[in-house]
């Protein structure tokens, strides 16, 4: 159960996303059974970022050296059963916008509520015209948002692209046999899971910002740049 990447293939996250993750696990111990043991797919990384993953439906996230030693021991990884805030998409992205200003977006909107420590999952009509790199993005700006994980439920769109980075048929099989059998699954007509609190954003309305690199936080919408960019130059140095 131990590989080894060769450097110079990628980030590691991007590893994870299009090699590594199979979004489902067999127990290796019953991997010859006729009803082996099937459960999700779960990581912790030691990168903040790890979280991209959650954007292929795998729930992973970053810790501490010492607690991802830990888990590479096979020791359990103890933790309180954290508030699931859900951020529920409408609408598709307007021409123009990319998959950075709806980012943007979220990071702003989740930031202004306060999401520290907490799950983020998102949900929807809008999941369905979100591709899996865009989703992807999104995760991986999670600790921008100051939430644990930023996760994506696994869908059509998600076994699309399992098929695209070359997993194998069987692979995607069990995938979606199992996520639908547990009700994991996510489908238009799928009822809408309970969260601790629901925040919303239509993509339609995102507009193409600006942001970063030290403070995505601070999104200015292109139209208010230069406005943005002549006050904070005749501002004072404190007011900026």
């Amino acid at each position: 159960n131990f590989r080894v990447v060769p450097p110079a293939t990628g980030i590691v996250h991007q590893v994870n996303l299009e090699y590594l993750a199979s979004v489902v696990m067999i127990d290796p111990a019953d991997a010859s059974a006729d009803a082996p043991l099937v459960y999700p797919d779960t990581l912790v990384g030691t990168d903040s970022h790890t979280t991209m993953i959650n954007g292929i439906g795998v729930l992973g996230w970053g810790v501490g050296g010492i607690e991802a030693e830990a888990a590479l021991l096979g020791q359990p990884y103890d933790m309180l059963t954290p508030e699931v805030v859900g951020v529920r998409l409408s609408g598709t992205r307007r021409p123009g916008t990319t998959a950075t200003d709806v980012t943007l977006a979220i990071v702003e909107l989740l930031r202004t509520r306060g999401v520290v420590g907490k799950f983020v999952e998102f949900t929807g009509s809008g999941l369905a015209s979100m591709r899996l790199p865009d989703r992807a993005t999104i995760a991986n700006m999670a600790p921008e948002y100051g939430a644990t994980v930023g996760f994506f439920p696994v869908d059509d769109e998600t076994l699309r692209y399992l098929r695209l980075s070359g997993r194998s048929a069987a692979t995607c099989d069990l995938v979606e046999k199992y996520c639908r059998e547990q009700g994991l699954f996510r489908t238009i007509d799928a009822p809408e899971p309970s969260f601790s609190e629901l925040l919303e954003l239509d993509l339609a309305a995102v507009e193409p910002a600006l942001a970063g690199p030290k403070r995505p936080q601070d999104r200015v919408v292109l139209p208010a740049v230069q406005r943005q960019f002549q006050a904070s130059l005749a501002a004072g140095k404190g007011e900026r």
